[in-house]
């Protein structure tokens, strides 16, 4: 027997259909107003699948809460049992956040199968890398065999290409087996376009408010309570029944909600509550451009309660400053002081006009600890979302890879890897789509090819993301990271990791204790992590530095870095590591 249940508030008819045959739901009584449900007897052999109709409509449509899509986003959901899998990790815990090292990958480009299961054998290189946390990419299942994760419509059924729900388990239990945290991407701030049927079922999106992506999810007006029930569910769900450690939420800056319980704060409260349930910690990440500290205040202090949010002016003002562009939203940072503000504040906007805005931006983190922010020098998002998918290594050289590689991995804040950063992987990572029909085939080729007008870019020069080839360009080739000159980047990756995981001074979040120096016109910075120090040369002419006496290189980015008594020789497009003091 199973008991199949839809929330419809505004339908008068609702069905199941499994198989051949139809059952009717009846309406459920107050308090649960809009609810339909009906226990049927589903001990047939073999799997159950099934769909719902509404209001005498004939087409079948899948359960908005389906635990498992084996035909795809169009076709019926089939009943999953979460309680039969049989796990291995009963005594396993996360290292604290503060402590963490993330590594974000996509499971159809990580491997060259593109599934949960090839991904488990590559953990032993994420291991031996020196990474405590593994981030992947959205798995909720998107139109097509293959997409970034960010259309996914079905949010409580991982991609069945990808494996689907057993697989996926498979590899949570894999990373928890090897010491790895596992952590997952969830977009909440809108859904995909194909395959989306929410609204057939009830008001989750309000016309009231627009996005990028059309109508907004519906935080505030009537029926909200049962929208924000549906996806704090769905992130409980994958804590609990995937066992995933913590939770990304995407651009939380497009929620539109004026609550006086903010849905984050519900959302973190109701984590919360299953961490002590548990008896597991979970950590919340948020990704927000709006620069705003109170997402990661505690809500004892008037904040939302979530624990890390990533920090783009930080990424912003790093690459500018390695790379020398200034297009898009780039045009606002460029300076060494930013890079200086950064990593002493975190946000280089906290207050400030912005031209790319054309308005003041941000408000400062207060006394906040660089725990609560994410830094990193690359992301899905910032290579993914060039028009040539290029990696910080396409653009500029490997010695200043190094150095930016270096900056982020010594930082008071979080690091993050995006996969293949850490052995400059040649592979592009490109924006890729399936979708069947041929009008969002030209309306994602268009919108692509006009996104990056901004930057100065021929739109005509883009991949098509419907390509095939596309999506086969930005699959990683395992083989690079054995020769050079990826063998040499790989072993600065793991050397830097390893000088953070044992250097107790680098793990220090503690912003008052970054002490920064720099020069805009010979282009050098230093950064002091109290005896630990830093020194960048991007400039031309090589750097000599005195020292204090008995300091010592821990690391080097190049043979012809130097230190000789107390002098510090630096050749242009180098990085220096010391220990300054005993």
């Amino acid at each position: 027997m199973h008991r199949f249940r839809v929330w419809a508030p505004r339908l008068g008819r609702v069905e199941v259909k499994i198989a051949e045959q139809v059952f009717q739901l009846e309406r459920e009584q107050a308090p649960a107003i809009g609810w339909w449900s009906a226990t049927i007897d589903t001990t047939a052999e073999g799997e159950v699948d099934y769909a719902y109709l509404l209001d005498g409509d004939t087409t079948p449509l899948p359960d908005p809460r389906s635990a498992w899509q084996p035909h795809g986003v169009h076709g019926p959901s089939r009943l999953f049992d979460h309680r039969r899998f049989p796990w291995n990790d009963a005594k396993w815990q996360p290292s604290p956040l503060s402590s963490a090292i993330i590594y974000e990958l996509h499971i159809g480009t990580f491997t060259l199968e593109g599934t949960f299961d090839s991904a488990i054998d590559r953990l032993d290189a994420l291991v031996d890398l020196g990474v405590t946390h593994v981030e992947l990419m959205p798995v909720a299942s998107f139109p097509g065999e293959r997409g970034w994760g960010y259309d996914g419509v079905d949010l409580f059924a991982p991609q069945q290409a990808y494996g689907g729900p057993e697989a996926l388990k498979r590899l949570v239990d894999a990373c928890h087996t090897k010491g790895l945290a596992a952590i997952l991407d969830v977009v909440y701030n809108h859904l995909g376009p194909v395959g989306n049927y929410l609204q057939r079922f009830g008001p989750y999106f309000t016309p009231l408010h627009s996005t990028p992506w059309g109508d907004a999810v519906n935080f505030e007006e009537a029926g909200s309570t049962e929208v924000r029930r549906f996806l704090c569910d769905n992130a409980l769900m994958w804590l609990r029944d995937y066992h995933f450690d913590g939770l990304r939420l995407d651009a939380v800056h497009a929620f539109i909600d004026r609550s006086a319980t903010h849905f984050l704060e519900q959302l973190a409260t109701e984590v919360e509550q299953l961490q002590a349930a548990l008896g597991r910690y979970f950590v919340l990440i948020a990704e927000s451009d709006l620069n705003d500290p109170r997402l990661v205040t505690a809500q004892e202090a008037g904040g939302y309660g979530l624990d890390a949010q990533w920090s783009d002016d930080f990424h912003h003002a790093l690459v500018t400053a390695i790379t020398g562009e200034r297009m898009g939203y780039y045009k606002d940072f460029g300076p060494l002081a930013d890079v200086a503000a950064a990593l002493q504040q975190v946000f280089v906007y906290a207050g400030r006009y912005s031209s790319s805005r054309d308005r003041e931006h941000g408000r400062p983190v207060g006394k906040l600890p660089g725990w609560r922010f994410v830094g990193y020098a690359q992301t899905h998002d910032q290579v993914g979302n060039r028009a040539g998918g290029e990696r910080l290594g396409h653009l500029t050289s490997a010695g200043r890879a190094r150095i930016a590689a270096a900056l982020f991995l010594t930082s008071p804040f979080i690091p993050l890897l995006f996969q293949g950063e850490e052995f400059n992987a040649s592979t592009p990572f490109l924006y890729f789509t399936h979708h069947e029909d041929e009008e969002s085939d030209r309306g994602i080729t268009e919108g692509r090819s006009n996104e990056f007008g901004a930057f100065g870019l021929d739109g005509e020069d883009v991949p098509s993301p419907q390509l095939e080839a596309t999506f086969h360009r930005s699959r990683l080739d395992w083989s690079e990271p054995a020769r050079e000159p990826h063998a040499s980047m790989l072993a600065w990756y793991k050397a830097l990791i390893h000088l953070r995981r044992t250097t107790p001074h680098l793990t220090d979040g503690r912003l008052h204790h970054v002490e920064v120096r720099f020069d805009e016109d010979a282009r050098w910075l230093a950064m002091d992590r109290g005896p630990v120090t830093v020194v960048c040369n991007l400039g031309v002419a090589t750097l000599i530095q005195d020292l204090a006496a008995g300091a010592k290189l821990l690391l080097a980015s190049e043979p012809g870095v130097a230190v000789a008594g107390t002098r510090l020789s630096l050749p242009p497009d180098t990085v220096a590591i010391l220990l300054t003091e005993p």
